[in-house]
């Protein structure tokens, strides 16, 4: 009896050990499928970056990037395409096994409604400790400014490392981590609901899956567009004078004359993006989560 009781244990946990696999799989997985439209979309993602840090028109950083031509068009790319499908990986796997955590830690002193808001802001934040590095990789790339005092990866990555880690690699990682766990949060915390509320509505489970993801990264690129401002105007610049988050916020502001309407500017092309590839990334791990039982 001992030795079929044991057996059953060493069952459970190998059982529990594959669903836990299966969560950073799919989450990989289907960050991977969504990031592939990245490859063409990424002029547009560059352009927005260039009216982050410029503060220009759609119209001038279209004719910046065709000034500088196809070759440094690319500049840049290799970043967000490895973070994003390690981004994933990290993301869902981490929020499903804070999630199978937490009800244990908690003893129902946290809303079971609440938990998987309060995993997603815990993954969050991991989430920023290990990806601000390629952030700031990304950014100093697709800031043409650093073109001549940097022109080769290896060039970014000795001169980041010259800086000490607080100045060079982890360049806003407050602001980083503000904006990931609360877009984590945010995300996590209304996926159910909302897909719920989606699927009642008749639409295939999918498709229900796809509009949720889509309606959410709406919710939270709106809400976090400005942090992602300043991070790109914290992170694009290496050396000089560097100021605190506060004051480059103070600074961002003003740049932008104090009005809303410019610190959004290149939002709208961000949140379509975002809108896709969050669908995507949602409808693809939902469908792999059924399939798996």
């Amino acid at each position: 009896m001992a030795g079929g009781s044991e057996s059953k244990q060493e069952e459970e946990a190998l059982g529990n050990l594959i669903v836990h696999f299966q969560s950073y799989l799919h989450g990989g997985t289907s960050s991977l499928l969504s990031t592939l439209p990245t490859l063409i979309v990424f002029p547009v993602y560059k352009t927005v970056f260039r009216q982050q840090i410029h503060n220009t028109s759609v119209h001038k950083a279209v004719a910046q990037l065709y000034r500088e031509g196809p070759v440094k068009l690319y500049r840049g790319v290799a970043p967000p395409l490895v973070m994003r499908t390690l981004n994933g990986t990290l993301l869902f796997g981490l929020q499903d096994t804070l999630l199978r955590q937490l009800p244990l830690q908690s003893q129902n002193v946290i809303s079971a409604k609440a938990l998987p808001a309060l995993a997603g802001f815990g993954a969050g934040v991991v989430e920023a400790v290990v990806f601000t590095p390629f952030e700031r990789v990304q950014n100093v790339l697709q800031n043409s400014q650093n073109d001549s005092r940097l022109p080769s990866f290896k060039s970014i990555l000795l001169r980041l490392k010259a800086e000490g880690i607080a100045l060079g690699y982890y360049r806003a990682f407050l602001p980083i981590a503000a904006r990931n766990a609360f877009g984590s949060s945010l995300y996590f915390g209304l996926k159910g609901p909302v897909c719920v509320a989606v699927a009642e509505q008749g639409v295939s489970p999918m498709a229900s899956s796809f509009i949720s993801g889509t309606v959410i990264s709406v919710a939270v690129s709106l809400t976090l567009y400005p942090l992602s401002v300043l991070v790109a105007n914290m992170q694009s610049q290496v050396g000089g004078d560097v100021k605190g988050v506060i004051a480059c916020w103070a600074l961002l502001w003003k740049s932008r004359n104090r009005s809303l309407a410019l610190l959004y500017r290149g939002g709208s092309m961000v949140i379509l993006r975002s809108c896709i590839t969050w669908g995507l990334t949602t409808a693809i791990y939902d469908r792999q989560e059924k399939r798996s039982g």
